[in-house]
């Protein structure tokens, strides 16, 4: 007679493998908050609590966080480039982790309980036995952390003792009087305590980690297997596109020194298309409606599902769109105007933005026009880019070309926060009037004075000047943007009732509350899009 099998864990159980500095199952160091917020609100019910927290006041310098209290998970990721720096596991009961060892055989760090076979592990988590003996086996001694003072001044009389393994730690709560440096791990620790916290992070250990967990370079995400294995191949991220005025940019690729320019006014769709890979989506100026068509590149190794399992775009409350990455052959409009368009090889007909959430801006296409002038500080010959000496202008006044870029800073607390991945810019030519690079994480008041020392010169007074700078508000809760102005991406609700869901991933309704309003800041070549805070959310390039 053969032995009955235990009833499999629930489904809806956060189950995942533990590769040590590198993730935790499909959450990668590494990944940008962007992929993971999405990837996370396709499963609500495995995910039912999302809470994303920021500073208010600096959200493109302090860290975001994820929390995942049914899943006792909290992520953390840095705010300049919004990457997934360190998962941390503070509930081991809510949770199935294992790590599988050189035989392939799984070791659970908590065997997970079902209705039928409770768990004979300690209730609350793992054991400091279990982790030393059996799970990742023996490490060096740890490292004791004092704890944080009392309200009313007092020294704590716990601390917390950090085990350490290469991309992994444990910490424990040990009392001060206990730790004493003469004793090792085994005798520091009793074998059935349960460590407080578990982290994930890319190091040889946590001391030295953390001095740099936030600025190190992580390693390419196409480096890691088990993330790529079975997935279509895609184009490297756009870490930076660098600003130099009269339709300039130039374009850097993440993880790799290779860069590419985008020139406003003679770039085609075609350079696009070979440059970035087809868009995610594109949305047509002349309907406001949004059409995403196929994205495949070069692998056809992912399925991607059929169009009836997608809603149209004006039914949607989540309009980020992101997932276009993973496979959406399935997206076409019902309108029959546009159903002979093809973006594989960059063929299209009237004018529409390209959608690049993966890569964080959108670009306008239409016929030519005249690009902004020149910045005066490169009249003088001063931060003069190099840009190809092989660039024609575009023959035909009716072809098509990029005319204006959009590029998303992905803010938390803005409206359209989590549509695009976050896109990081400069502009190297107010070098000359500003002491430090402007760029999309400095403060709008800073940018706006290196602005307008650079551009004094062709205003006939400073009262002028300041006419042509005063800004314009705008509520995205009110429904599309005046078009008159600028071509911002934030009508796709129809009549603006809905909005994309909040950081607790629930939709909700807008009528002119003070997060759905922003200004409108215009210069030569450029209008950005700024919260009250002074976060740039968006800057226009034209």
């Amino acid at each position: 007679m053969s032995t009955p099998t235990s009833p499999p864990i629930s489904p809806l159980l956060f189950s995942a493998q533990l590769y040590p500095g590198r993730g935790l199952g499909w959450l990668v160091l590494g990944a940008s908050l962007h992929d993971v917020l999405t990837r996370l609100k396709t499963e609500p019910q495995r995910f039912p609590n999302l809470d994303v927290k920021y500073s208010p006041t600096s959200p493109t310098t302090s860290i975001i966080i994820i929390d995942l209290p049914a899943n006792g998970m909290r992520l953390q990721f840095d705010a300049p480039e919004q990457r997934l720096r360190l998962i941390e596991v503070l509930d081991f009961t809510k949770n199935h982790i294992f790590l599988k060892a050189a035989d392939n055989k799984e070791r659970d760090l908590v065997r997970p309980s079902t209705a039928s076979t409770p768990s004979t592990d300690n209730a609350a988590g793992p054991t400091f036995r279990h982790i030393y003996q059996r799970f990742l086996g023996p490490t060096y001694d740890g490292e004791f952390v004092d704890g944080p003072k009392t309200p009313d001044n007092a020294v704590d009389q716990f601390g917390l003792y950090c085990l350490s393994w290469p991309g992994v730690a444990f910490t424990f709560l040990m009392k001060k009087e206990a730790y004493s440096a003469k004793k090792n791990v085994v005798d520091l620790l009793p074998s059935t305590q349960v460590p407080e916290v578990m982290g994930i992070f890319s190091g040889d250990s946590w001391t030295q980690a953390r001095q740099t967990l936030w600025t190190d370079v992580l390693p390419s995400l196409k480096t890691f297997t088990p993330f790529t294995k079975g997935k279509e191949v895609f184009p490297d991220e756009v870490s930076l596109i660098k600003i130099y005025g009269a339709g300039k940019l130039q374009v850097f690729r993440k993880w790799t020194d290779q860069h590419f320019w985008i020139r406003l006014g003679q770039t085609t769709p075609q350079d696009l298309v070979s440059h970035l890979g087809p868009p995610d989506a594109i949305y047509r100026k002349s309907d406001h409606k949004m059409f995403a068509h196929n994205t495949r590149t070069g692998s056809d190794a992912m399925k991607r599902p059929d169009s009836a399992d997608l809603k149209h775009q004006d039914d949607l409350t989540d309009t980020d769109q992101s997932s276009a990455n993973a496979g959406s052959d399935g997206y076409h409009s019902s309108d029959d105007e546009t159903s002979d368009i093809s973006i594989e090889d960059g063929h299209v007909s009237g004018e529409c933005f390209y959608n690049y959430f993966f890569h964080g801006f959108d670009v306008l296409v239409s016929k030519p026009t005249a690009p902004s002038p020149v910045p005066p500080s490169q009249e003088q010959g001063k931060n003069v880019p190099n840009v190809p000496k092989d660039w024609l202008l575009t023959a035909n006044a009716d072809s098509l070309v990029a005319t204006k870029i959009v590029l998303h800073g992905n803010v938390p607390g803005s409206y359209p926060f989590n549509r695009h991945r976050r896109c990081r810019w400069e502009i190297p030519y107010l070098s000359s009037v500003s002491d430090v690079v402007i760029n999309s994480e400095s403060d709008f008041p800073q940018i706006a004075e290196s602005l307008r020392k650079e551009w004094q010169s062709i205003y006939p007074s400073e009262e002028e000047a300041r006419k042509a700078q005063r800004g314009m508000v705008l509520n995205r809760g009110w429904g599309d943007s005046p078009g008159s102005s600028i071509e911002f991406l934030g009508g796709w609700e129809g009549d603006g009732a809905t909005a994309a869901p909040d950081a607790g991933g629930t939709a909700k309704k807008f009528d002119g509350p003070a997060d759905s309003t922003t200004t409108l800041y215009g210069f030569p070549g450029l209008v950005f899009e700024v919260l009250k805070n002074g976060a740039v959310t968006a800057v226009t390039v034209f």
